[in-house]
């Protein structure tokens, strides 16, 4: 039994910061993301997923153990990132939140999980009331999904002061987590009343500062808080160097840190989560390998806080050094400063002091204004705000109900509980356009930054449909202040165009919606009532004229947003000559302009049917006032997509032309490559993609090809040449997945059985790295759903081989959780 009081702690702390489109409320594309859709599905496929469920592995690299390394540390997820997940990666979702409840279990009814202030702001930075409904809606966020109190909360960068201590002690906090260096003294901690008189203060720094035990921190108000001051050399190891690239070496590096002495010692590390296996690659097999070995040792076992600090309550007493954090030697400069921290990639931030003034003046403009605007419709407009996390967390109409019958004065009409939702959201972005990230990184026009700025163009938007003259006025002062926010890119100039350039044009209202809708409906069949990002869509009429290659679609349809409720009818009618030539018109629909419509659907049918077209588009421009919209106009996913299928057939003749020209000289290629003799860099290309794009059909094809595959690899060795290994082993990845699914789907049926075997057996000839932990754990889940009923006849014989071809040891699995829960040790079997 290990001694109970040589414990270790291991925190993450998991964290993207919000990537949605404010206007969408969906994340769109982000091409330094590829070959994934954008930074949060990259990062979960190599961290967030891949620790719910991580391998350890033997010396043949086959799985003998699967680990959730989330019931077995302490971490927080940011509220957002987990909004991202529970709707795009349930499965991971699902195994955080299990991980929490197993860790209550091993922890001595404490969980690992612990809250994190909403968005990550920087807290001493924030006024006094965005810093209480941070904290308010970071606790909300947390209860609903782990179903408790958060006994821990982290702060963003783990900056603080006094003021946010006191207002998380307020609020029920137990403990947060703090780095060394913000440690300012420490003295024995002795009760008011105790009758002993008070020790002197030691000044402590990162150096000399004993982290193996928490610290409590007295404060005004006559209340506690704890404070964990991590490890910050072993934390530095994790993060920067290279100890996981060992077990071993991480398990080491950690119980060499007890003292010798027999008293209760905690050796706790916190860095970002993201090392496990984002800017680590196999980092989280790393992390299981050392919790394994160190669960092993018969003197220390794993502990959360909130268990340690329950059984060794703090003995020793801090106070904090005033507006620091882990992250920016000069306090909490790199938020509002050029401090001098940064990537590496510009020495000059003098555009952090402007954004963060333009943003203050923006919140602070828009306070009075909401006051005023709340004053006939809320009791209290700040508690309002308080309580509309549940509204966010639950966009529903009994959410919405439920939250305006609280807080609102009377009963309110449609147009009030339209303004009343308006007011919440721009509230909620003058929150998010605080997030931390966009003054992190070295230059302004970096996405996280953009982002930030989307959220304040979002405020403005919102202000000048509410507050009329007053919000419209707001706009032209926040771009002169944002002139100030000098770029390092002498393009991008300084925030002010940036805003102009990059984020209005991402500004949409209903109309553009209707736009969207009408041209997306070329290519796409919709029904009668279709959803469109956060907007609802229900097509009152429509109809479709042909002729030739045109096609002219018109019709009236009603939008509302899902996120205020505010809806609009509109008429539309879009014109397709074929390809990327598309032209569409939007307009709010009038019924006292009936009789004018009605005769622009006559006339405009006529002008089609007699192809008279360029009567068809002045008549455009009569009735919808010159307004137009092309493909350029559609939201950036879409859009691609729709430029994908209307390159579809050129890209094909383009294909076939290249791989023909390959194949008219694939010997002379041959006979290059095997004398040594440079090869044209015209024909080198057409080779590259002809064998490349084989691979990507031999892949793809239901079954695989492995005929086909086996030809082009070996023409790609023989001709010497280079594979996009990247965008191979991403489709790889995704074919074993899919195949996997349909075993999982039907996992009867010996022919798809069949199929994924050949799967697997094939690309194991591929030369690069895949990652098959996708594949893996939907094996596992047959496996499992596999136990009830009879099975066909050598399903089982071919199931094991599936298993062993995906490098799972078949005869050792042991999967950690279900070994746990059991209270003895399972062994997977088929």
């Amino acid at each position: 039994m290990p001694n109970a009081t040589r414990c270790v702690c291991i925190h993450g702390h998991f964290y993207q910061p919000p990537r949605e489109n404010p206007w969408l409320e969906q994340v769109e594309t982000q091409d330094s993301a590829a070959p994934f859709h954008d930074w949060n599905e990259r990062i979960t496929s190599e961290c967030y997923a891949p620790n719910g469920a991580s391998r350890i592995v033997n010396k043949q690299n086959q799985i003998i153990r699967i680990l959730n390394n989330y019931a077995h540390i302490s971490f927080n997820f940011g509220p957002t990132l987990l909004s991202w997940l529970e709707a795009n990666a349930p499965r991971t979702y699902r195994m955080i939140l299990e991980a929490d409840r197993a860790s209550q279990k091993r922890f001595a009814g404490h969980g690992s999980a612990i809250a994190q202030v909403y968005n990550h702001i920087i807290m001493p930075l924030a006024n006094t009331r965005d810093r209480i409904t941070q904290i308010v809606w970071g606790i909300a966020d947390f209860e609903r999904r782990f179903g408790r109190k958060p006994e821990g909360m982290w702060l963003a960068e783990t900056a603080a002061d006094t003021e946010t201590l006191e207002l998380l002690a307020d609020h029920g906090i137990r403990f947060t987590i703090l780095a060394p260096g913000q440690c300012a003294r420490v003295r024995p901690f002795v009760k008011e009343n105790s009758g002993r008189s008070e020790p002197s203060w030691t000044e402590t720094d990162a150096s000399n500062l004993d982290t193996r035990h928490p610290y409590v921190i007295r404060l005004k108000t006559g209340k506690e808080i704890a404070v964990f001051f991590y490890d910050g050399d072993r934390s530095r190891a994790i993060a920067f160097e290279g100890i996981l690239n060992s077990g071993d070496q991480f398990a080491s590096r950690l119980t060499e840190g007890f003292l010798a002495e027999e008293t209760p010692q905690l050796v706790h590390v916190a860095t970002d989560g993201e090392s496990y296996g984002h800017h680590h690659k196999h980092g989280e097999m790393a992390l299981s390998y050392a919790l394994k070995l160190i669960e092993r040792q018969p003197d220390v076992r794993l502990a959360n806080y909130g268990e340690f600090l329950e059984e060794f309550p703090p003995t020793w007493e801090a106070q904090i050094v005033e507006n620091t954090s882990w992250s920016c030697a000069h306090g909490v400069g790199r938020w509002s400063t050029n401090c001098g921290c940064n990537m590496g990639g510009y020495p000059d931030q003098k555009w952090r002091g402007p954004l963060r003034q333009a943003l203050d003046w923006l919140r602070d403009a828009v306070i009075p204004l909401t006051e005023k605007a709340a004053q006939p419709i809320f009791e209290d407009v700040w508690a309002a705000r308080d309580a509309y996390i549940d509204v966010v967390l639950k966009r529903s109409s009994e959410a919405r109900t439920k939250f305006l019958a609280t807080y609102a004065n009377h009963e309110l009409n449609n147009s009030e509980r339209i303004l009343a939702l308006k007011l919440m959201e721009m509230q909620r972005h003058a929150l998010l356009m605080f997030t931390s990230c966009g003054w992190f990184f070295d230059e302004i026009s970096g996405i996280e930054t953009v982002q930030i700025i989307a959220y304040a163009g979002r405020v403005l938007q919102l202000a000048a449909e509410v507050f009329g003259a007053e919000g419209v006025a707001l706009e032209a002062s926040f771009i002169e202040l944002l002139r100030g926010a000098k770029s390092n890119i002498p393009e991008e100039e300084n925030g002010a165009s940036i805003y102009l350039r990059r984020v209005k044009t991402m500004e949409v209202g209903l109309e553009q919606v209707a736009a969207h809708y009408a041209i997306s409906s070329i290519f796409t069949s919709y029904p009668d009532e279709a959803e469109l990002f956060c907007y609802s869509i229900r097509r009152l009429s429509y109809e479709v004229v042909t002729s030739g290659r045109g096609r002219l679609l018109f019709g009236q349809t009603r939008i509302a947003s899902q996120i205020t409720q505010e809806p609009e009818t509109v008429i539309f009618a879009v014109v397709h000559f074929g390809d990327q030539n598309i032209t569409a018109v939007v307009k709010r629909y009038d019924p006292t302009q009936l009789e004018q419509y009605t005769d622009f659907v006559q006339k405009a049918r006529s002008a089609v049917i007699g192809a008279d077209f360029p009567a068809l588009i002045r008549l455009f421009d009569r009735i919808f006032n010159g307004q137009t919209y092309s493909v350029q106009s559609l939201f950036r996913d879409e859009q691609r997509h729709i430029l994908k299928l209307i390159l579809k057939s050129t890209i094909s003749e383009v294909e076939s032309s290249l791989i023909a020209i390959y194949q008219d000289h694939a010997s002379l290629l041959h006979f290059l490559s095997q004398s040594g003799v440079p090869k044209p860099p015209a024909l080198n290309l057409a080779a590259s993609f002809a064998v490349n794009a084989g691979l990507r059909r031999a892949i793809e094809s239901e079954p695989i090809d492995a005929l086909q595959l086996r030809a082009y690899r070996g023409l790609a060795s023989a001709d010497q040449i280079d594979l996009d290994k990247t965008v191979l082993s991403y489709i790889t990845d995704q074919k074993m997945k899919r195949d996997m699914v349909h075993v999982h789907a039907d996992f009867k049926n010996m022919q798809r059985l069949d199929n994924a075997l050949l799967t697997a057996r094939t690309v194991q000839e591929l030369p690069f790295e895949l990652n098959l932990w996708q594949a893996q754990n939907i094996w596992h889940d047959t496996l499992v759903l596999s136990r009830k009923g009879q099975l066909p006849e050598g399903w089982e014989e071919k199931f094991r081989e599936l298993g062993k071809q995906l490098r799972i040891s078949v005869d050792q699995l042991v999967v950690e959780e279900e070994e746990f829960l059991s209270g003895a040790s399972v062994m997977v079997s088929a």
